[in-house]
C-alpha cells in the first residue's frame, strides 16, 4: 500500500496525502519532500475528509489514510455530503478491518463499515486480501473521479490470487453448492473446503457488486456466504442478483451485536466461527456432505 501511495504522490502534482495521526512514520519522506501536498492533519477525521473534498473540488486527487471506525463513523456525514452528494473523487485507505486492533477495544472495531457505506450511492468499496490485490485494485480506482474506500487488514491471505476491479474471482468450480467469500476470509474457506465439491467465488470489489458472475456460476440451490464484517452486509445484493432463483442461504459473518468478547483477532474469529475448522463443520452440515 505504502509504495502505491508513495508513487502516486511523487509522480502527480495534482495529488495530496492527508494523515490523521496514523501512518506518519512510514510516510515521513513524503511529509518532508512535499510539505504542501502531504500533511498530518491530526486526530480530526471529519475535518480531514472535509478538507479532502475541497482539494478534490479544486482538481487535486486526495488520499486519506486512517483507521476504519474513525473514517467511516466519525466522518460519515462528510463522506455523504462532501463526496457522495458532490459526485467527486478521492481515496480512503483504512486499516483495522473489523477487529484487527483487538486489544484496543470496541472503539477501534468497525464490522459495520461495509453495510454503512453501501447506503451511500457511488462509493466504491474494495476489500483486498493481499498487498498485490490492493495494487491491482488501486491501479484501476485511485484516479477515476469516484470516492474509493480501500478496506485493509493486517491479517492477509496466503493465497494470492489475481483480482479484477468489479469482478469476482472464480477460485474453484464444483457441483455440490456455491460459496461466496470476501477479503481476508479466503484462506479459511479454501482450507475448510478442501476435498469438498464446491464452487468458490471470491469478492474483493463489494461496490459495485458483481451480479453477473454470481448469477452465472451459482451451482445448486444452496449458497454459503462468508464475510469478515457484519452479517447482512451483502444480503440485498445477493437477493437482487438471484431474485429469479429458489435457494437457501447460510451466512457466516460477524453477528449484528456489540463485540464484548476479549482476546486476540484469532480468538474473535474462533468465537464467531470464522476459522477454517469452524467453517469446515458448517460447510459439511449445510451442504450435507458425509
Amino acid at each position: 500500500m505504502q509504495e502505491c501511495v508513495r508513487s502516486f504522490i511523487s509522480q502527480h502534482d495534482k495529488s495530496a496525502l492527508l494523515l490523521v495521526d496514523i501512518g506518519v512514520w512510514p510516510f515521513r519522506d513524503l511529509l518532508d519532500k512535499y510539505p504542501n501536498r502531504a500533511k498530518n492533519i491530526g486526530i480530526f477525521e471529519p475535518g480531514t475528509v472535509g478538507l479532502a473534498s475541497g482539494l478534490s473540488l479544486s482538481g487535486i486527487v486526495p488520499t486519506v489514510y486512517g483507521i476504519s471506525p474513525f473514517i467511516v463513523q466519525r466522518a460519515l456525514e462528510q463522506l455523504k455530503l462532501d463526496f457522495a452528494y458532490q459526485g467527486i473523487g478521492g481515496n480512503f485507505i483504512v486499516t483495522g478491518a473489523s477487529y484487527d486492533f483487538s486489544s484496543l477495544g470496541y472503539s477501534h472495531y468497525c464490522p459495520e463499515d461495509v453495510a454503512t457505506l453501501k447506503l451511500l450511492p457511488g462509493i466504491e468499496i474494495l476489500t483486498p486480501g493481499t498487498p498485490l490485490q490492493f495494487k491491482q485494485l488501486w491501479d484501476v480506482c485511485h484516479n477515476n473521479n469516484k470516492p474509493s474506500y480501500f478496506r485493509l487488514t493486517d491479517y492477509c491471505n496466503k493465497h494470492d490470487v489475481e483480482v479484477e476491479f468489479g469482478k469476482a474471482s472464480i477460485i474453484k468450480k464444483g457441483t455440490g453448492g456455491t460459496v461466496v467469500v470476501v477479503g481476508e476470509c479466503l484462506d479459511s474457506i479454501i482450507e475448510a473446503s478442501e476435498n469438498l465439491d464446491l464452487s468458490i467465488l471470491y469478492y474483493t470489489t463489494i461496490a459495485p457488486f458483481d451480479y453477473e458472475t454470481l448469477n452465472r456460476y451459482m451451482v445448486g440451490d444452496k449458497l454459503f456466504v462468508c464475510t469478515p464484517f457484519y452479517e447482512g452486509s451483502l444480503s440485498a445484493d445477493i437477493l437482487r442478483c438471484l431474485y429469479n432463483k429458489k435457494f437457501i442461504m447460510k451466512e457466516c459473518s460477524v453477528p449484528l451485536e456489540i463485540i464484548r468478547n476479549y482476546g486476540s483477532k484469532l480468538d474473535k474469529d474462533r468465537y464467531y466461527g470464522l476459522t477454517s475448522d469452524c467453517l469446515k463443520k458448517q460447510l459439511v452440515e449445510f451442504f450435507c456432505f458425509r
